[in-house]
Formats: C-alpha cells, sequence, structure tokens
C-alpha cells in the first residue's frame, strides 16, 4: 500500500499546541513507534524548523530523526530513508527543494520508500511536491505553476483559505489550462491518498475543508470535499 498524506498547512509547524494532524500521520503506521524522518530542505534546513519538529515528535509515541542534504550524517542516504516508517517533508522553498533532491536522487529514492511501505508526508511545499503539479510562491512576485514529483495525478493548492490570493489564483489557472485539475487544502487540512487515490480528508480545525477544482467547459468549478475534523468527540 503506497500512502501520502499532504497537509495545506497546520501540523506542528503552524499549531504546535495542536498536533492532532501529527498525530493523525502517526497513526497510519502500523509501527509501535513509528520512525519518523524529517525533511527540511525547502526552508534551507533552518534550525528552528528542525526544533519543532522534534519537540513535537519527541512528544508523540515516534522516534523522530531528520536527513540533513548539507551536512548528511551517512553515505548511505537511500538505505536511511528506506528504513523509515514515515518520511515528513516541511515547507519552504518548493522549486530550490525540489532541485537539491533531484541532485541527491531523492527524487527516485522516496518513490522507492514510498513503494516500500514508508508513509510520505509533509506541509505546504511538502504537500505539492508529491503531486505532478502545484501552485508555488517559490518565485517572488506571484504564484506560479511548478512541475514537481508526479507520484500523484493532477495538481495541488496548500493555504487555500490562509492566504487571500491561493484560491481566485488557482481558479484563474485551472481556467485556463496553466495547470492541470487538482486539490485544494485549506490550513489545517490534510489529504490522505492510498495507492495514488484521495481516500480520507481530514482537519484539525472544525471550519477547515479540502476541496477538488476541475476545468468544466471554460470554467473553474470547485467541489467541497467531505472533511473529517479529528477534534470531533461525538
Amino acid at each position: 500500500m503506497e500512502q501520502i498524506i499532504a497537509l495545506g498547512g497546520g501540523g506542528f509547524s503552524m499549531e504546535p499546541d495542536n498536533l492532532a494532524l501529527d498525530q493523525y500521520i502517526l497513526d497510519q503506521s502500523s509501527a509501535e513507534r513509528p520512525k519518523v524522518c524529517f525533511l527540511g530542505q525547502a526552508s534551507a534546513e533552518h534550525a528552528d524548523y528542525m526544533i519543532g519538529f522534534y519537540n513535537a515528535f519527541s512528544k508523540l509515541q515516534s522516534t523522530p530523526s531528520h536527513l540533513s542534504l548539507f551536512q548528511p550524517h551517512t553515505a548511505d542516504i537511500r538505505d536511511f530513508l528506506l528504513s523509515q516508517d514515515i518520511i515528513y517533508v516541511g515547507g519552504g522553498n518548493t522549486k530550490s527543494m525540489l532541485a537539491l533532491w533531484r541532485e541527491w536522487q531523492l527524487d527516485q529514492i522516496l518513490r522507492d520508500a514510498m513503494q516500500e511501505g514508508t508513509i510520505l508526508a509533509g506541509i505546504s511545499a511538502g504537500a505539492i511536491c508529491w503531486f505532478e503539479q502545484g501552485t508555488t510562491d517559490s518565485i517572488p512576485g506571484k504564484l506560479t505553476a511548478l512541475d514537481c514529483l508526479g507520484y500523484l495525478k493532477g495538481s495541488c493548492s496548500p493555504h487555500y483559505d490562509g492566504e487571500g490570493d491561493r484560491r481566485p489564483t488557482y481558479h484563474r489557472m485551472i481556467q485556463s489550462g496553466e495547470i492541470l485539475s487538482g486539490h485544494a487544502f485549506d490550513d489545517g487540512v490534510g489529504g490522505h491518498f492510498i495507492d495514488g487515490e484521495l481516500h480520507h480528508v481530514v482537519s484539525s480545525r472544525p471550519n477547515a475543508k479540502g476541496y477538488f477544482v476541475e476545468k468544466v467547459g471554460d470554467k473553474a468549478i470547485e467541489t467541497e470535499l467531505e472533511t473529517h475534523y479529528l477534534l470531533d468527540t461525538k
């Protein structure tokens, strides 16, 4: 079973006091104490981001680690990544992250890890990277379409409700054919894909949602997806 969990926003870096999405990711592993590796290349491996990851996942039932590509701790990156139960990718500059990954062959290594049963997850840059395309602010000035890894079909837009230009820009780009139809996730929302298909949409915020946006005729049509609020105790 191949699993990818794409977070539009939220998680430990945006909601340090609400780790519902991070716990959901851990719960998808069959390991009693999942090994979780953080990839922080999109933020240039910023120390504060790394510390936030360790602070959060040390509170949860997991064994956290990270892989640096600027100061790698091992020559056998492939073996290290394939030994993980979960690989969690942070946000930041997607374009720069993908360029670095391709140089280090992570574009293929991560696919192999997924096919071997490692769960791939991430927020923002760490969400759109798995799709054929994503909307990104990697280049200053405006949101643009970016070709990504293509593990999942279509496109993805994160921060759908968190940044005012995300929704109208995604609609415009799909309507014009600049980007493929795809999924959009509010901050605090994650799309859980199994074997390439969306199976669940979950949220750490009561009113946050996931959407599918597609080109129909000459229009972009948005469909709200059934979203399960993780903190609902009813």
